[in-house]
């Protein structure tokens, strides 16, 4: 999910802030890495490579630092480091030596843990030095990440200077934002990289703080609707999946705030989903490709395309057997290289999205490769058991059938049984009843030439999504998902 460091707009302090805030943002800093990022857009492809050359250099010297990396590494060749010559590096590898893995002896993993188990400290400085945050564990593995200065200040730079204005009319004549009301709509109870990032804003941003909100995605919808109608956001920061559910409220007349710009993350924002919310809100919508071990990984550029931060992250797209796979070919996973981040060095950490590099620039003139992300959400079914279990289920491929055949957008497909589905949508209208029947035709219909054998399909209307516990949900939820969070309650669909 995006992490507003665009708004970065600093404000007077009192002074009991004041040593918290020069951690958080460091104006000299700052300034360098802004200067840094506007320059590196009009680098050549040469002129950025050597970028990454230099900065890879210095990671891995910092790297040494820590035991678990200095014997995976070795010593420093006389040629220097070659990216594509070292070790893989895993979340599990990063859990299991974490104290090892970091370049400060003096952070644990048992102080972090006790540190994120208090709501309290969200978007405060650890030890007055680190920003921290966990990860969901939507991979089935949370993990833990420590972001030191240096790194929050790139951070920072990346997210505002290369975020483009989706209204540059508006933003010329406000340039202060002081017109503007923010939301965030998400998990906002635990250490999340977006909440932690967004309570961060708002402690550095005294003067911004009242125009800034944070709202629960896991409160009852009516609860939601309300305190959006309340705040009325003129921009709004939320994953694709819940713009979709917020789109469905607004054209279901149970929501009355409209945004003025809509960004999403966390998620694959596919285009039908873009078409939906854009449509219903009147909106430009907007998407960026971050993750926990780095936030600010791609940014869409004027023309809409998603362009990676490559002078502070790499990416190796990598098939299924950890071989580089060409440009233009997408990637069974990807692997991370941050640059930025020295405190806890990620070389070539193993990320499960599948990212297409594009072989072309872009016609807007950036260096900066394209890239097609698609995330981490759905699960692959497979309905039976045993020998008669069928063939894996792509979620991709099932949830196209139900969005360009059957014309669903807010949905959720979940498996309940070895051979029986719940197809869901929030609302019980007759368009909604109509779609969930026609959903289940396709479904059954794709399922049959999967060969998938006898399958069962509920359907359920005026049920809200399961959510998983930081916020997100799963379009298609597989039975080994384990247990969420549901929202409503709701009632079954006439067939």
């Amino acid at each position: 999910m995006p992490v507003m460091e665009g708004f970065m707009i600093v404000g007077r302090e009192d002074a009991s802030m004041k040593a918290d805030a020069e951690f958080h943002f460091d104006w000299a800093q700052w300034w360098a890495c802004a200067a840094d990022a506007n320059a590196a857009r009009l680098d050549g492809v040469e002129a950025l490579q050597a970028r990454q050359r230099r900065r890879l250099q210095d990671l891995v010297d910092s790297a040494l630092l820590a035991p678990h990396h200095r014997a995976r590494l070795g010593t420093r060749p006389p040629d220097g480091w070659r990216l594509d010559a070292l070790p893989v590096f895993r979340k599990r590898d990063l859990m299991a030596h974490f104290d090892a893995c970091v370049t400060d002896p003096g952070v644990r993993l048992a102080d972090l843990q006790a540190f994120v188990a208090d709501p309290a400290l969200i978007g405060t400085p650890f030890r007055d030095r680190y920003a921290v945050w966990h990860s969901s564990g939507s991979s089935g593995e949370p993990g833990m990440f420590v972001t030191d200065a240096h790194a929050l200040a790139v951070y920072d730079a990346l997210e505002s200077t290369r975020r483009p204005c989706r209204r540059p009319l508006a933003r010329a004549m406000d340039p202060l934002l002081a017109g503007e009301r923010v939301a965030l709509v998400g998990a906002v109870d635990g250490h999340f990289a977006a909440i932690a990032s967004f309570q961060r804003l708002r402690r550095i941003n005294p003067w911004l703080r009242p125009r800034l909100h944070a709202v629960s995605l896991l409160q009852p919808r009516q609860a939601l609707n309300a305190a959006l109608d309340r705040i009325r956001p003129t921009v709004l920061f939320t994953y694709p999946s819940a713009a979709v559910v917020l789109a469905d409220e607004l054209r279901g007349g149970r929501l009355r705030s409209r945004p003025c710009e809509i960004w999403t993350g966390g998620e694959t924002l596919t285009p039908a989903m873009r078409r939906f919310v854009s449509d219903t809100f009147e909106c430009p919508v907007g998407s960026e490709y971050g993750a926990s071990e780095c936030l600010p990984l791609g940014t869409e550029c004027r023309l809409g395309a998603l362009h990676l931060n490559a002078d502070w992250a790499i990416l190796e797209c990598v098939d299924a057997g950890g071989r580089r796979v060409p440009d233009g070919t997408r990637g069974a996973r990807c692997l991370l290289t941050n640059l930025a981040n020295h405190v806890q060095p990620l070389i070539r950490y193993e990320l499960e999205d599948r990212v297409t590099i594009a072989p072309a620039r872009c016609a807007c003139g950036c260096a900066m490769p394209v890239i097609e992300v698609v995330g981490r959400s759905d699960d692959v079914l497979r309905l039976g058991t045993g020998s008669e279990a069928g063939p894996a289920l792509s979620p991709m491929a099932l949830t196209t059938v139900l969005e360009d055949a059957a014309g669903l957008v807010d949905f959720q497909l979940l498996q309940v049984g070895p051979r029986h589905l719940e197809l869901r949508c929030p609302h019980d209208a007759p368009c909604d009843l109509r779609a969930l029947r026609r959903g289940r035709a396709v479904l059954l219909d794709y399922l049959h030439a999967q060969q998938s054998g006898a399958v069962e399909v509920t359907l359920r209307s005026g049920r809200a999504p399961i959510f998983e516990p930081s916020g997100k949900f799963k379009r298609v939820r597989g039975l080994s998902a384990g247990r969420a969070r549901p929202m409503t309650a709701g009632r079954s669909a006439p067939t």
